[in-house]
């Protein structure tokens, strides 16, 4: 018979520190960009939101990922972006007004394009601002 102690439970993992704030931005002013630079502006939106995520909650594949998976095959950003976006609101404990298959909207040409993005970035932008970011 041995009478070593019972082994206990390993320690929770530290809780993480929060990264810094990502900035709301302007849908109507991003759906215009859009326009005028030919879908240029796109491409600076992903891997701004991708690296204000992950930089926010350590979660996500980051900028520079982010804008080769858009690149290279533009239609997994439509539901990786809310993907990450819900898990940023679920990192502070809060239930996400999106999810991975508000990528579905895509299918739908243009108007589903411009409802994916007034929802998803909506929802950062109340993220954003819930925390103190300012407009």
């Amino acid at each position: 018979m041995s009478t070593d102690a019972p082994l206990s439970a390993p320690p929770p993992p530290p809780a993480r520190t929060p990264g810094p704030l990502g900035g709301p931005r302007s849908i109507g002013l991003w759906i215009l960009l859009s326009i005028v630079t030919l879908g240029i502006a796109n491409y600076v939106w992903v891997w701004r939101t991708q690296e204000e995520v992950k930089r926010r909650c350590g979660n996500g594949v980051g900028g520079w990922l982010g804008l080769v998976i858009y690149f290279v095959i533009a239609p997994v950003t439509f539901f990786l972006i809310p993907n990450e976006v819900q898990k940023l609101y679920q990192s502070e404990g809060e239930e996400s007004p999106v999810g991975t298959l508000m990528g579905l909207w895509f299918l739908l040409p243009i108007i589903g394009w411009i409802i994916w993005f007034v929802k998803v970035q909506g929802a950062l932008n109340d993220f954003w601002e819930a925390r103190g970011a300012t407009p």
